[in-house]
C-alpha cells in the first residue's frame, strides 16, 4: 500500500520552503503552505510533515498544525525545524526539541533539524527587532564566552549555512516508510 505524503511549510525569510521544496522532489510527494492547509486537506494524506523555524525558542506555528493534524484522518506526523543554529550544536538542539515536545511527543513524532541561516532582509520589522537587540546586548556584554562570541559574530549579518545534505536524514525516513 502507497503511503501518501504531504509536505506543509511554514516560511518566513525562504529557509524553510527551500528545504520542503528539496525532500519534496526527493520523494515525489505534495508540498503546500501552511496558509492554506485545512483538516480536509491532511486527511487525503497518511503522513503530514510540517517544516517550521525555529522562533523565539519554538516551533512557529506548531500549536495550529498539531491541532489540525489531531482533527484529521492523518495518521503520522513528522517534524523538520530550520534555523540559524548549526547543526553540530546537538546539546543545543537537543534542549530545544525537549522544550517544544513535552510528554513524550518527542518518542512519538520523529522529528529532525536542519540548519539554515538568518535572512534580515525577508524578516519582519519585530524579527529585526529582537535580533538586533539581542545582538546590542551581546556587543556590550562584557567577558563573554566562547559560545557568546561566536553567537555575536553570527547574528551580526544575514548568512546561508543550508544544505540539501542536512535534508537528508528526513529524506531517508520518509523513503524507509
Amino acid at each position: 500500500m502507497e503511503n501518501r505524503i504531504l509536505i506543509v511549510y511554514k516560511s518566513t525569510t525562504g529557509f524553510t520552503r527551500k528545504y520542503a521544496d528539496i525532500v519534496g522532489e526527493a520523494i515525489s510527494c505534495t508540498v503546500m503552505d501552511y496558509r492554506r492547509v485545512t483538516k480536509e486537506m491532511l486527511s487525503d494524506y497518511d503522513t503530514v510533515v510540517y517544516g517550521s523555524r525555529a522562533h523565539a525558542g519554538s516551533i512557529d506555528g506548531y500549536r495550529k498544525m498539531r491541532k489540525l493534524f489531531s482533527q484529521s484522518g492523518a495518521k503520522r506526523l513528522v517534524l523538520f525545524v530550520t534555523g540559524a543554529m548549526p547543526n553540530e550544536e546537538e546539546t543545543l538542539i537537543e534542549g530545544f526539541w525537549k522544550q517544544n515536545l513535552p510528554d513524550g511527543e518527542a518518542e512519538r513524532i520523529p522529528h529532525f533539524y536542519m540548519q539554515a541561516g538568518l535572512c534580515y532582509e525577508r524578516m519582519s520589522c519585530m524579527d529585526k527587532m529582537m535580533m538586533k537587540g539581542f545582538a546590542s546586548m551581546l556587543k556590550k556584554k562584557k567577558n563573554k564566552s566562547g559560545e557568546e562570541q561566536a553567537m555575536e559574530k553570527m547574528i551580526a549579518a544575514s548568512f546561508d549555512i543550508s544544505d540539501r545534505k542536512y535534508a537528508e536524514p528526513l529524506i531517508a525516513y520518509l523513503k524507509g516508510l
